[in-house]
């Protein structure tokens, strides 16, 4: 007995249950659980989870990206619809029938595109061998003003790189090229007549075809639902119809400089205005530019610089003036929001991109505004108050 108990000293007894379970140390159980309990824990937690929603981000513009022919008719038919909603109403409050309406408002859209494109055509063609003329001539201007610099040009460097120019445009190379454009010209229509068909569906059937895609919803995601779909459409119908607004102000404001200084091709540069204002900073840029080169060319360099005195002046009343008052307060994004749309918009789909960016940019801003309520922002998003943030500070 007593060799027994000796070696039950050194050789203790496993441990007894109790109540028909053996003890476990908490400690040990939750051990996994607290890695991700500490800072480190929450801060890959987190890292993680932005990794899964930037690839899903990535798969999907890289799925937009292949289908382009397909997703760029589809908002540009969905923004068109948008703005040409207030008009369904009416004619539908009027008692006109759902298909009447629909041609009415579809035969609108394609008349004003139509002229646009008109305009342009045939402006640039009845101007064009005049505009020739005077940019040769003013070329052979600037190589004689170059041969009076101060400084020694390599003319036969200048004729090297024109020769190379007139080698690129009868080469093969070149020849490809416009195999592309044609194949792009292709895109183009077809695109195109997929708008169209879109157009005319978004027009007559808008509205069941969004009360059919909110089946799923129910209780207060339902609504959250409703108040989406009618904050985008708002916004769609008031960024287009506004900025439309502005740009026939820019366009014939400059129209008129250009008349009265007698610069060649006013009427397409008018319009080439119009269809610029639709990107925001860079497309007024961009035509009073364009505007300031040709007056250069045909002009001489008093009224170019006139003509950008004129663009400028024009800029600055819609600016501070128009829109304002048209696009009101709701609308307006920061200037630093609006350049990293249309850089991203730019690089993902070029100028179609640069175009849509700060519409699409516009809807993700107004559906965070009215993702708890009508009035009411997301959590996030909604200002913190000094006094709330100091009551805080002193309960905590």
């Amino acid at each position: 007995m007593g060799l027994f108990r000796a070696n039950s000293r050194h050789h203790p007894s496993p441990p007894q249950p109790v109540s028909g379970r053996l003890t476990v140390d908490p400690d040990a159980r939750h051990a996994p659980r607290r890695l991700w309990a500490d800072g480190l824990g929450v801060l890959s937690i987190r890292a993680l989870q932005i990794m899964i929603v930037v690839a899903i981000a990535a798969a999907v513009i890289l799925g937009i990206q292949q289908i382009t022919v397909v997703t760029i008719p589809l908002v540009l038919a969905l923004i068109f619809a948008s703005a040409f909603a207030p008009v369904m109403s009416w004619l539908r409050g009027r008692g006109v029938p759902s298909l009447v309406a629909t041609l009415l408002a579809l035969a609108a859209i394609l008349v004003i595109l139509g002229a646009v494109s008109w305009l342009i055509v045939w402006a640039v063609r009845d101007q064009w061998d005049e505009l020739y003329t005077q940019a040769q001539q003013g070329f052979q201007d600037l190589l004689a003003w170059a041969r009076t610099l101060p400084f020694d040009i390599d003319h036969d460097q200048i004729d090297s790189w024109l020769a190379q120019l007139g080698s690129f445009v009868t080469s093969a190379q070149f020849g490809s090229g416009a195999i592309a454009g044609v194949s792009a010209v292709a895109s183009f229509v077809t695109g195109l007549v997929l708008m169209v068909v879109m157009l005319f569906f978004f027009l007559k059937d808008g509205p069941q075809m969004w009360a059919f895609l909110l089946r799923p919803f129910r209780g207060e995601t339902y609504e959250r639902a409703v108040r989406i779909g009618d904050k985008t459409v708002s916004t769609l119908g008031s960024y287009v119809r506004g900025t439309a607004t502005v740009a026939a102000v820019d366009a014939i404001g400059i129209l008129i400089g250009l008349l009265i200084l007698q610069v060649p091709l006013a009427l397409p540069l008018a319009v080439l205005v119009f269809l610029l204002a639709f990107i925001p900073i860079v497309g007024a840029t961009l035509a009073g530019t364009l505007a300031a080169l040709v007056a250069l060319v045909a002009n001489g360099w008093v009224v170019a610089l006139l003509v950008v005195g004129v663009v400028v002046l024009v800029n600055q009343l819609e600016g501070n003036l128009l829109q304002p008052v048209l696009m009101g307060r709701s609308m307006k994004l920061h200037a630093f929001v609006v350049l990293v749309a249309l850089t991203v918009g730019t690089v993902l789909s070029g100028i179609v991109g640069a175009v849509l960016a700060v519409p699409i940019t516009a809807v993700a801003w107004g559906i965070v505004q009215v993702w708890d309520g009508p009035h009411t922002p997301a959590r996030w998003a909604r200002p913190t108050h000094r006094k709330d943030a100091a009551a805080a500070v002193t309960e905590g």
